[in-house]
């Protein structure tokens, strides 16, 4: 009887293994070396264009400032295309939506919010044209809803994101169509 069972299993898992499928969730797949060390998270509620809240994988919930950008401010302090860039944001990471967050060398503002970079897919190798692909905070630059902004010590895609802004810019998206 046992070792029908495991002949049984051992057929199962062939055919598994041979459709291409695998018997672990995506996530806890490993990422291909090099890749940029992303953690999962599901969006719970937007702010504004350059920050929201997620829910960790862990099941922590965190308020998140998207780092290297700076979209135009809402609420009391309205300024112009800032409503824009928040209904931007919304609409390219609604609630519930799953994205990966990438931290830098500060993981916190001084207002207590976690600093991260946010991946629409998760990341693979993190050079420039993954960046300009995956990431919202470049997407939100090209598109011209942010500017890139730079607050060292966090500047590990500051090169990329002051290319999309020239990119924006030269083509007069968004903040740059005036």
């Amino acid at each position: 009887m046992r070792t029908r069972l495991h002949f049984t299993l051992a057929l199962l898992l062939a055919a598994v293994l041979a459709a291409g499928c695998t018997l672990l969730p995506e996530s806890a797949e490993e990422p291909p070396p090099g890749a940029p060390e992303v953690t999962q998270a599901d969006v719970i509620r937007h702010t504004d264009g350059d920050t929201a809240h997620f829910r960790l994988d862990g099941g922590a919930e965190e308020k998140v400032r998207f780092i290297g950008i700076d979209t135009p401010e809402v609420g009391e302090n309205l300024e112009p295309f800032g409503e824009e860039a928040a209904v931007y944001t919304a609409e390219a990471i609604p609630v519930g939506t799953t994205v990966w967050l990438e931290t830098d060398a500060e993981l916190r503002d001084k207002h207590g919010r976690l600093l991260a970079y946010v991946w629409l897919e998760r990341p693979t190798v993190g050079d420039a044209a993954e960046v300009r692909e995956k990431m919202l905070n470049a997407r939100l630059v090209l598109d011209g809803y942010a500017n890139a902004y730079t607050y060292p010590p966090n500047v590990k895609y500051t090169n990329v994101l002051k290319d999309l802004q020239s990119e924006a810019r030269g083509a007069k998206r968004g903040l740059w169509a005036e």
